[in-house]
């Protein structure tokens, strides 16, 4: 994709949609965190039901660490992968009240030290609670990246590194946001919407082959 094209792609995503969110239920830094930290291989709708009952027991590290790991591993036991997730959450708010005095790091060494957290939840704590320019790359980003030619790597890093470096950066903050909707409700991994997209003007889908496969396993 040219740099003209990439202008207008997200140019007309924008306009559509001036204020992207993560659809993500939080109310609070840690929220957010425990949040994507649980969202790995799972649906942010499933993890919004689970996270509706813990959170309204345990909206803070310590509330985390008085309900024990038996208890937190009962009320995410909807989501794959509860067994892990519920032992890495509960030693992340171990490390946050010991270190952090209760409070998520800012800075991406910190965070990416806590158990269960990667550079993708990384980038999103960053870039949703302190409006960093980061970009988070789950299966639809890679999957849009790689279909529209905003990116062409089969690894994560290399798609990530891609649009960070092509991306222009008045829509920087929100890229991956507008990005992952699309690619949730439009250009969709078995059958893309192309009748219905507003940016296809912009894609270079029609001139490609088959995308690079998401890499199988994805941490943090």
């Amino acid at each position: 994709m040219k740099p003209e094209a990439i202008e207008g792609f997200f140019a007309t995503l924008a306009a559509a949609n001036p204020r992207p969110q993560t659809e993500l239920a939080y109310t609070s830094v840690f929220e957010l965190l425990a949040a994507v930290l649980l969202s790995a291989q799972a649906t942010d709708v499933g993890v919004n039901k689970a996270t509706r009952r813990l959170f309204a027991l345990a909206p803070t590290p310590q509330k985390m660490l008085d309900l024990g790991l038996e208890r937190v591993t009962e009320l995410i036991r909807t989501i794959g992968l509860f067994r892990n997730k519920a032992k890495n959450l509960v030693a992340t708010c171990r490390i946050l009240m010991e270190q952090h005095g209760g409070e998520v790091p800012r800075s991406r060494e910190a965070l990416e030290a806590l158990p269960g957290v990667g550079r993708k939840t990384a980038n999103v704590v960053l870039n949703v609670a302190f409006g960093e320019a980061t970009m988070a790359v789950d299966t639809h980003v890679f999957r849009v990246s790689n279909r529209t030619g905003l990116a062409k790597s089969s690894s994560v890093r290399g798609v990530e590194d891609q649009l960070m470096k092509r991306i222009p950066a008045r829509y920087s903050v929100d890229a991956h946001h507008w990005l992952i909707l699309h690619g949730r409700y439009v250009c969709t991994a078995r059958a893309p919407r192309c009748g219905e997209c507003s940016v296809r003007v912009h894609c270079d889908h029609g001139r490609r082959k088959a995308p690079p496969t998401m890499p199988a396993r994805q941490t943090g």
